[in-house]
């Protein structure tokens, strides 16, 4: 069985919200599955001594351009939400909350993370909203909301983001396939070739 493929993104990231809407269907094309993988961008820019593309001169405005041009491309709704960028730690411990205990509705909460941001505009920093989110696919709302303020997550969160500038991840999207690594949703054709021919 071939390995899945490791999908790093961040819920801040308009490029991840676009490369999340396609990912896991490019993949099943291939026989494969999709491990998502959410970190904290905010980490990676200081390790690397990144920042927001929006906060960039000259850069801000044209990504701003970009993120819409880039989901018309791909057929994906989007909206840029006035509220940005924004903290996704609770969003990105309820995620690994929730995948130890079911993997389908922590990736079906991945996705209405995404949507809820870059589709409706919702803060989904606030702690509320990411407990509604998370409830309705199943999540104890008591439960996680503890858990969101306990020791344990947060020492989760960091030990992933930990291991993924090891393995070094340095944005959002950043998909590895077999080892290779690809940075951007701009790249996804790129991987469907490297999947349909075992590389280039």
């Amino acid at each position: 069985m071939s390995n899945p493929i490791e999908f790093y993104f961040d819920f801040s990231s308009p490029y991840g919200y676009l490369a999340s809407e396609k990912i896991d269907e490019l993949a099943a094309r291939f026989a494969r599955k999709v491990l998502w993988r959410p970190v904290l961008l905010g980490v990676i820019f200081r390790a690397t001594g990144g920042a927001p593309l929006t906060t960039l001169p000259l850069k801000g405005r044209y990504s701003l351009h970009d993120f819409s041009r880039s989901a018309r491309f791909l057929g994906v709704p989007y909206v840029q939400p006035e509220k940005f960028p924004l903290p996704t730690q609770q969003a990105a411990r309820a995620y690994y909350w929730l995948h130890d205990q079911d993997c389908a509705a922590a990736r079906a909460f991945a996705h209405a993370v995404y949507r809820a941001f870059f589709r409706d505009g919702r803060d989904v920093s606030e702690t509320g909203l990411v407990v509604e989110l998370a409830a309705q696919q199943g999540a104890d709302r008591a439960t996680l909301a503890a858990a969101l303020e306990g020791a344990e997550l947060k020492e989760r969160l960091k030990a992933e983001n930990d291991a993924a500038l090891q393995k070094g991840v340095f944005g959002s999207p950043y998909i590895v396939v077999d080892g290779e690594p690809f940075f951007g949703a701009d790249r996804l054709p790129q991987i469907e070739r490297w999947l349909a021919t075992g590389g280039f």
